[in-house]
């Protein structure tokens, strides 16, 4: 009995990767052009575009926070628990949120790899057999992309505004 029932977790478990296997190559393929798809010559470090879009005044972190959402917009499809998304947009924050600091955020997108963090968190997930209680309901996952979208907005207006700022007051 214990065995059968093995059996049909591991041919779920198949069925549901399988499902979701055009969508997990995407995410995996985003994550690592945002956090890893460029070597640095005479190191084992990678840097992807993320750190280089973090290079644009007021509007690369946003850009980058966007690109970052699909990844989580494609995890809650999948129907990873909310405690993991939640996980997942925290960590997109995080990166957005020190990555508007002139110098120090550019520095912190090379080494934090928000990205590939984040589709960590998936491949864990992913492995696990779907249950129902895993699904997440269209609401939350509403309310989080407008959420993600929102903070990066904000993130940008602000950079915006302080830069803005700074301008006038070297004017004087």
């Amino acid at each position: 009995m214990a065995d059968a029932r093995q059996d049909n977790i591991n041919l779920a478990t198949e069925t549901h990767l399988a499902h979701h296997a055009p969508k997990l190559k995407r995410m995996r393929q985003l994550s690592q052009l945002l956090d890893g798809a460029i070597a640095i010559p005479g190191t084992k470090r990678r840097i992807g575009i993320d750190p280089i879009l973090g290079l644009i005044p007021g509007g690369g972190d946003t850009v980058s926070a966007a690109l970052s959402g699909y990844i989580i917009i494609e995890a809650a499809r999948i129907g990873l628990p909310r405690e993991a998304l939640m996980r997942m947009v925290g960590n997109i924050a995080i990166d957005t949120l020190v990555g508007t600091v002139p110098v120090l955020g550019d520095v912190f997108d090379v080494l934090s790899k928000a990205n590939i963090r984040n589709m960590q968190i998936v491949e864990s997930h992913i492995q696990a057999p779907p249950t129902n209680s895993a699904k997440t309901d269209k609401l939350f996952i509403v309310l989080l992309i407008v959420l993600l979208i929102s903070f990066a907005l904000a993130m940008g207006i602000a950079t915006v505004a302080f830069w803005s700022f700074v301008a006038n007051w070297i004017r004087g």
